[in-house]
Parts: C-alpha cells; sequence; structure tokens
C-alpha cells in the first residue's frame, strides 16, 4: 500500500510549548488573568493537556522567567527597538519577550529562540507583517543584551515603582534590595513532611531546613516525585508552614481554618491531631481542598462560606487560624504574576476584609482560646497595622509573643514584638535557589 500523499506537516519541536506561553503571557498581561487559573483548574489553557511534560515544564519556567524579569526585558527591548515594542500586534509583543528570555537567562541556543520566535509571529495574522522586525531585534539581543543588563542591575526594574517605594520605605533600602535579588531567582519546592525530614530530604535529593521544611529542586512533574502518590508530603512554602505550628500541642482540640484553601494550613492542622473545620467561600477551592487532604489520607470537616458571615453550629473552638486575604506581594518569587496583577489601591480594600476576619473570629473563640493571623502580604497594613488596630479594638485579646525555639533559632524572622516577619531575602544559602522564604507575617493572640 503505497503512503498518503497528503501527510499532516509536523510542528517545529518546541512551537506548541511558547504557543501556548504566549497565550498565557497575554492573559496575564493584557487580560489580568492570574498565572494559577490558566495553569491549573477550569480556567487551565487547554492546549496544556497536549504537552509532554518537559514541554510542560519548559513552558512554565518561560512565563515565570519573563514576568520575573518583565521591568529588565522591556528595558533591554526598549533600546534594541527604535519605535517601541508594537502595541497593534500582541503575539509579536510576546514572541520577543519570550525570545529574548530564553537568549539572555535559560539554557536554549539562541538561533533556536530567534527561529522559534519567528514562527510565532509569522503564525498570527496581524503580528506576521512584524516577522523580520522579530528576527532582527532578537539577534541584536544575542550579541548586545548582556550588557543592556548590566547598565540597569542597580534600579531594581523588575517590580512596579509603587511597590518598590513601598518596600524601600517599610524595610530601608538595602533589605528592599536583597528581596528584589531574592525575588529574581526561580525558587526551589518546598515540601512539609509527614514525618523523617532528613529521610525525605535523601529520597528527594535536596535538604532539610532547620524548621523541618524539606527543599529540593524540582525537575519535572511534583506528581513523579517519591512519596506524591503515598500522601507522604504536600508542597507548602516554608513560612507558610510556620503559622499553623503556633498553636502548639492541639491533640483533639477544635480548630477553624479560616480562608482555608488549597488546605497545606488544615493538612498540618489535622496531622497534629485537632479537629479541624476548613471554611472557604469558593466551592471549587474547597474541592480542591477536599482532594489533596484525601491524597494526605486525612480528614477535616468542611464549609463553604464567607467566613465574616459564617455561623457554625455547636460549641466555641479553641482555635481559630486566619491566613486572610491579602495583595500577596510576599508570594511573588513563587508567583511572579502577582506583581503585575496587584494594585497599591488593592491594600486599603483588602485590610478592611481582613479587619472584619479578626473581629468575626474573636467571636468564634472560646476564652483562653488561641487566634493565628497570617498574611502572604510584606505590607504593613495587612501585617503589624492589621493587628496592632485589632488589639486596639479588643480588650479581651493579648498577644503571646512567639519564642525562638518556636522557629528553630531563626532570630531574623521575629519582630522585637515577637510576631513573625519572613521576608524573600531570608535563609540565605550558597547556591540562591535554595535561599529565600516567602514573605509572611504571623501573631499569635490569647482571647482572656
Amino acid at each position: 500500500m503505497k503512503p498518503s500523499r497528503f501527510v499532516p506537516p509536523t510542528e517545529v519541536p518546541g512551537l506548541a510549548a511558547r504557543r501556548i506561553a504566549a497565550d498565557i503571557l497575554d492573559g496575564v498581561l493584557h487580560k489580568h488573568r492570574m498565572l494559577d487559573d490558566q495553569l491549573d483548574g477550569v480556567g487551565a489553557h487547554p492546549g496544556l493537556k497536549t504537552l509532554a511534560d518537559r514541554d510542560r515544564a519548559l513552558m512554565r519556567r518561560l512565563v515565570a522567567t519573563i514576568l520575573r524579569r518583565l521591568g529588565t526585558l522591556g528595558h533591554v527591548l526598549s533600546r534594541l527597538l527604535d519605535r517601541g515594542i508594537p502595541s497593534d500586534a500582541p503575539r509579536a509583543q510576546s514572541a520577543l519577550l519570550i525570545g529574548a528570555a530564553q537568549i539572555l537567562w535559560m539554557e536554549v541556543p539562541d538561533h533556536a529562540a530567534v527561529d522559534l520566535s519567528v514562527r510565532l509571529v509569522q503564525a498570527d495574522r496581524r503580528a506576521a507583517k512584524y516577522a523580520g522586525l522579530v528576527n532582527a531585534v532578537l539577534r541584536r539581543c544575542a550579541r548586545e543584551g548582556q550588557p543592556l543588563i548590566d547598565e540597569v542591575k542597580s534600579q531594581m526594574l523588575d517590580l512596579p515603582p509603587w511597590l518598590t517605594a513601598r518596600w524601600i520605605a517599610t524595610y530601608g533600602e538595602d533589605t528592599a534590595r536583597a528581596m528584589a535579588a531574592a525575588i529574581s531567582v526561580e525558587p526551589a519546592l518546598d515540601l512539609t513532611v509527614k514525618s523523617d525530614p532528613g529521610g525525605w530530604a535523601t529520597r528527594l535529593h535536596g535538604e532539610a531546613l532547620a524548621t523541618g521544611t524539606v527543599r529540593t529542586l524540582l525537575h519535572g512533574s511534583v506528581t513523579m516525585l517519591p512519596g506524591f502518590n503515598e500522601g507522604e508530603w504536600w508542597v507548602q512554602d516554608a513560612a507558610a508552614a510556620m503559622p499553623a505550628r503556633l498553636f502548639g500541642d492541639i491533640k483533639d482540640k477544635t480548630i477553624a481554618d479560616l480562608c482555608a484553601a488549597p488546605g497545606g494550613k488544615t493538612a498540618q492542622l489535622v496531622h497534629a491531631g485537632a479537629r479541624v473545620t476548613a471554611v472557604d467561600r469558593s466551592p471549587n477551592r474547597i474541592a480542591r481542598l477536599r482532594e489533596n487532604l484525601a491524597r494526605l489520607s486525612l480528614e477535616a470537616d468542611t464549609a463553604v462560606a464567607d467566613a465574616t458571615e459564617w455561623q457554625p453550629p455547636g460549641e466555641l473552638f479553641d482555635g481559630i487560624l486566619i491566613d486572610a486575604p491579602c495583595a500577596a506581594t510576599g508570594t511573588i518569587r513563587r508567583h511572579p504574576d502577582v506583581a503585575w496583577l496587584k494594585q497599591e489601591s488593592d491594600i486599603g480594600a483588602l485590610a478592611a476584609v481582613q479587619k472584619r476576619l479578626l473581629q468575626k473570629a474573636v467571636t468564634l473563640l472560646k476564652p483562653g482560646g488561641t487566634l493565628v493571623y497570617c498574611t502572604c502580604s510584606l505590607e504593613p497594613e495587612e501585617g503589624e497595622q492589621a493587628v496592632a488596630s485589632v488589639l486596639a479594638a479588643e480588650s479581651g485579646l493579648r498577644r503571646a509573643p512567639v519564642g525562638r525555639d518556636e522557629v528553630s533559632g531563626l532570630d531574623e524572622i521575629l519582630t522585637s514584638e515577637g510576631d513573625i516577619r519572613t521576608l524573600p531575602s531570608h535563609l540565605a544559602h550558597g547556591d540562591s535557589r535554595l535561599g529565600g522564604l516567602d514573605g509572611f507575617y504571623a501573631t499569635r493572640l490569647i482571647k482572656s
């Protein structure tokens, strides 16, 4: 039998990953869609199902690299373009960002980065006329890009100006620079393990941090790592794992975890022996929480509700954990889209929600009970100032300072008042990929 004369053309290897990366970048930068929403769940890009694991990992790294270095990329491309980035063809903009990021920061041959970006443009009706421009600019980038980066290394371009100004005002210029440098590096994978951190660090070719978190460099899919299917660990930044530990011994105690999804802190509380009620306003997020707990063979009661209006049946709780909605500026090292999706004006509205959550939590707590409040924000309005406000308004609350032994001797993360304040530049390491923490604030309050 003769072979068919009409064989469908085979797509150039790697082009699909870059095309999906361009779509997702457009979603973040022009449609203000969160990166996670485009990677997982009901809103995930449909093309992800057809990508091999290797291409999926490449696509994720490519998008994250561009969002981490967006300001620097903008500077480099503006210097290489006579008339600026074309505004009438988003795919041309994406192609330039994708090509330049590969040339400047990724182990992709320059010729492949240029060729695939040109193909991206040629396949788009509006952008095709810019194919020659993209080719020329990216070839210049390969020759001249690094000196252009060196020109602006000291300028913290990879954060929006409003955020840079806030961090300098709050933490000082030197610390703000150290934070910006830490955020520019792709972080390692952090895991909370049920037991034997040292053993799991060995199995996963990582290291056990002083706090018990296992940190490793990820190669491939998380789901393929030893222990995933057996439910021996879950993904959770080392800083995010600290607040749930502030309750101390909670065996057989009742804890309400407000704003609980995706469930890392719920899992910690249940594993420690507490009877936990996990509350979240999103049915989809609660469903995700239940799935995560099922993989871990852990059980908790769940409630789909706005925590500020939730009226649980039964008695008051021994403990309340609030991981409050916030501007999430402390998570930029893991979620670089946050820097470009949030606005300074968001902080005031979120601070009002945090105040209502704190007030509600006090009414749900037994006398003598413990309230742990935390946010993954670096903004004081959402941390220190929020707690100062509730302490001034609620005479029946007092702070219970965190001791250095409770944070494994990490003095740098304790404030003078005994709260936890982690910064991206904390936990320095010789290999920058293995250092750093998400920016978190946590305090422990007791109801008298």
